[in-house]
């Protein structure tokens, strides 16, 4: 496969993993680990591939939203939605668990720690900044741009645990990729890498301990935001 059909297959695996679609455990564990082969493909670092994929994650305008949660109002859809995010990134917390189980029949690549961590910050990251953007929709808060530009302000305000500024819309793209904000974004991506880990402890374990880390981390940043947001 070429360099831009293993990049277009790695954003279609990760909207999948977004997705509010229940998954069974098996079929999420498989994705988290063809996302593990993808990004093996790919040869960048975490950031890179975080940068290219963030544009294309699906995201619902505040219309989709209301009507799709019945019309609730902006802090109970705000609610809902970090609750949602909260179960999906768990959920990806103990597929990761589960591929480091000999219940899964995959090659040794993907048993490879850094491989499948990596694999799994990636799609925590896309479900967090799926949730980020769509609590900017909720309050009206949303930047303007292209997707590129709109991504890079939801980065930034992933690195920053902050919600966008409306004076300043976030950080501009040139912003993300070299400077300041992207050693900011590189850092808080080790830092969660580094939380993940606890995903390739042997048996159920692992499953249960990144399903744990997991739904703590985006409970907090989710609420941190819309918090921020609200005010």
């Amino acid at each position: 496969m070429t360099a831009a059909g293993d990049r277009d297959d790695l954003t279609k695996v990760v909207a999948r993993l977004t997705d509010d679609e229940p998954l069974d455990r098996r079929t999420r564990a498989g994705l988290v680990g063809r996302l593990a082969v993808l990004v093996a493909a790919q040869g960048r670092r975490l950031v890179d591939v975080v940068i290219d994929v963030a544009p294309h994650i699906p995201i619902r305008d505040r219309a989709t939203l209301r009507a799709h949660h019945g019309g609730l109002d902006d802090d109970e859809l705000a609610t809902a939605l970090i609750a949602t995010a909260t179960r999906v990134t768990g959920a990806i917390g103990a597929a990761g668990g589960l591929l480091s189980t000999v219940e899964m029949a995959a090659p040794p690549m993907l048993l490879t720690a850094p491989v499948q961590v990596a694999a799994e910050t990636l799609a925590v990251v896309a479900v967090e900044l799926k949730l980020i953007a769509e609590l900017h929709e909720v309050y009206g808060r949303s930047p303007v741009g292209t997707p590129t530009v709109r991504a890079a302000a939801y980065l930034g305000a992933w690195a920053r645990r902050r919600g966008i500024d409306p004076l300043t819309g976030g950080a501009g793209l040139t912003g993300v990729i070299s400077g300041a904000a992207r050693r900011e974004l590189r850092q808080r991506l080790i830092r969660r890498a580094g939380r993940n880990i606890t995903t390739v402890i042997p048996f159920l374990a692992g499953a249960v301990a990144g399903a744990a880390l997991n739904q703590r981390e985006t409970r907090r940043l989710g609420e941190r935001i819309a918090a921020d947001l609200h005010r």
